[in-house]
């Protein structure tokens, strides 16, 4: 069964408020319980300070010390708050007892008069709170005083104030819920709003938004992250739109190109020279076309990687290595420089970090003349080693230094020198630079020649 949100909060907020009132009404009524059987205690302690030294037990018989004190009235007669009194022996046979007391007796109990405390009793059909003490004679113990006074008001005052305790516990939840709940629901009206205007969004309108409040609180955070979330859906659509337009486009022509060719073939017998012709040209538009969906088929694997594994690398031996492959590879000279004179570490993936400088250098290679220079270089900024690609080639034009990194991006003037390329290195350059936290940068002027960096986190 589902519960609404802000019944869910009222609730909780319900069950801590009433435990914490619960606690605080147990306080009170334990605090007014301690406070009036106190008095009532100090009350008894006054009356015992004033009798025990005007009653002697002599050889089992009572004296008085001021008979009129024993005969006056608060001890023959009902009264408002009286005071009972009984003497007992030590075996605690009764010797003599006020007359209000009429045929009953006042508990005894001789470890109680060693501690010095009183206690509550019943007396017939009333309760009362008896305190006891020893008598004694030139020092020998003879019998006990006990004296009790009525705790039947008490009682009564602590019984009426535990009823309206309970009376009005529930009550207070009662109220207590509703104005959570009331509370609750206002509290959650910007989140309901946030929902009605989510579910109104769809593929269809991605550039709308959720209207973010005035206010810096929790409520406008969740708006930002939403709108932010929205944003990068945005983005990420258009650009999933524009890869796949870009995709089809350059799929389509080869496959146009190679449509042509074929269709040329079979209007009419051609030589032997024209066939092979028109079939390398085909050849050539196949291996393009290949080469376009080996890279679609790595920036898809670069996008899907999660959790590449990074081992230590020593980069001056490993970018070494890599410049004289390439060199040989390519039959184009390599120079690669180290700024430093001691061994870099790092910890990264090796094969993202050699198709990151497969792409680069043949990037170099491809827009830079034969007889340029290329160099590849290491070294450390501080704490953090870096790479740089360097070519002295045409150069990109500052207007495309953003553009350069996007899928399928060619410039014109590579197009029209014919420059064999897929637009898609350098896209997958930067995928990869991300996934390994690499920064990527880089310098370049027309007609002069390009740098790429990478920047690798510190490695200490």
């Amino acid at each position: 069964m589902r519960t609404a949100y802000k019944e869910r909060i009222a609730r909780r907020l319900t069950w801590v408020t009433a435990l914490i009132i619960l606690i605080v009404f147990v306080l009170i009524y334990l605090v007014a319980s301690f406070t009036v059987v106190r008095n009532i205690d100090y009350e008894l302690q006054l009356e015992t300070d004033k009798h025990k030294d005007q009653i002697f037990l002599v050889n089992g018989e009572i004296r008085f010390l001021h008979m009129d004190e024993w005969e006056e009235m608060e001890h023959s007669q009902i009264q408002l708050n009286p005071i009972f009194i009984e003497i007992v022996d030590l075996e605690g046979k009764s010797k003599d007892r006020s007359p209000n007391l009429r045929e009953n007796h006042l508990s005894f109990s001789p470890e109680k008069s060693l501690k010095n405390e009183a206690w509550t009793q019943k007396i017939g059909a009333s309760e009362v709170r008896t305190r006891q003490i020893p008598l004694y004679n030139a020092g020998k113990h003879e019998g006990y005083l006990l004296l009790a006074k009525s705790f039947d008001d008490t009682r009564e005052l602590l019984d009426n104030l535990r009823n309206v305790l309970l009376v009005f516990y529930p009550m207070i939840l009662i109220s207590l819920y509703l104005t959570m709940r009331y509370l609750a629901g206002k509290s959650i009206e910007p989140i309901q709003e946030i929902i009605e205007k989510t579910n109104q969004i769809t593929q269809k309108n991605l550039n709308e938004r959720v209207p973010e409040p005035e206010l810096e609180d929790e409520i406008g955070q969740l708006t930002r992250s939403i709108n932010d979330l929205l944003g990068r859906l945005e983005q990420a659509l258009k650009r999933e739109k524009q890869f796949t337009s870009d995709a089809s486009h350059e799929l389509r022509t080869p496959l146009s190109v190679l449509r042509g060719t074929l269709e040329v073939l079979i209007r009419k017998p051609r030589t032997s020279e024209e066939y092979e012709q028109k079939i390398q040209t085909a050849l050539g538009t196949i291996d393009r076309m290949s080469a376009m969906i080996d890279q679609l088929l790595a920036l898809a694997r670069v996008e899907n990687a999660k959790n590449l594994v990074r081992e230590e690398l020593e980069l001056i031996t490993f970018l070494e290595e890599k410049a004289d492959q390439i060199s040989s590879e390519q039959k184009r000279k390599i120079t690669f420089q180290s700024q430093v004179s001691l061994p870099i570490y790092i910890t990264t993936n090796e094969k993202s970090l050699e198709m990151i400088l497969d792409n680069l250098l043949h990037n170099a290679i491809k827009y830079s003349p034969g007889n340029s220079d290329i160099f590849l270089r290491v070294g450390k900024s501080g704490a953090f080693p870096y790479i740089e690609v360097a070519d002295s080639g045409s150069g990109i034009a500052e207007a495309h230094l953003e553009q350069i990194f996007d899928p399928f991006f060619r410039e014109k003037e590579a197009l029209d020198q014919g420059i064999p390329g897929t637009g898609l290195g350098l896209a997958i350059v930067k995928k990869l630079a991300q996934e390994s936290q690499i920064k990527l940068s880089v310098v370049s002027k027309k007609d002069v020649g390009s740098t790429f960096r990478l920047d690798f986190p510190s490695q200490s």
